[in-house]
């Protein structure tokens, strides 16, 4: 709840209504989706990162490098998808390759952040994959899922997909 909630803050809080405004309204709104997308796909980044970090802060390296070979795999086609967006709208091959490189340089410092944390104190090693996991999951059907946003009942949606999950993973827990 606490990785979900956290990224709800954060998409309260950052607006891009002055930096995209555009004469032609069909640009704007294209230019709107574009980086609607690409916020979506950094922020996506940054659960990812403190996970590979609070991975490697784990007693298994091996499974810390599966798992950053994994996320890094993914990563790639992430990268070109933000860049193809960018240049679909109008942007050059280098801004939109760089962008799509951008998007991705939040995953290593939350790496290191997340290692950091989990190094002070070990205990926090299972809450802190929680939240990695809560904030995951919340950009994926707040920002990724479009169906879910349909007749505004967007974050509605989210959170009731994150309550449920987290309710499904009670009663697993739970019942065995």
């Amino acid at each position: 709840m606490a990785g979900a909630a956290l990224l709800l803050v954060l998409d309260r809080c950052i607006s891009t209504d002055g930096i995209l405004a555009h004469d032609d309204p069909r640009t704007a709104h294209s230019l709107k989706r574009a980086w609607m997308f690409v916020w979506a796909v950094a922020l996506h980044n940054l659960p990812e990162g403190l996970a590979i970090g609070v991975a490697y802060a784990g007693v298994d390296v091996d499974k810390a490098n599966s798992l950053a070979t994994g996320i890094s795999i993914q990563d790639v086609p992430e990268g070109l998808v933000v860049a193809l967006a960018l240049r679909t709208v109008g942007y050059g091959r280098g801004l939109s390759a760089a962008l799509g490189v951008a998007s991705g340089l939040i995953e290593p410092v939350a790496a290191v952040a997340g290692a950091v944390l989990i190094g002070i104190s070990a205990g926090l090693l299972p809450f802190a994959l929680a939240a990695a996991a809560g904030a995951m999951l919340f950009v994926i059907v707040n920002d990724v899922v479009p169906e879910a946003q349909q007749n505004g009942n967007g974050t509605w949606a989210s959170v009731a997909l994150v309550g449920g999950f987290i309710l499904m993973t009670v009663l697993d827990t739970a019942l065995g």
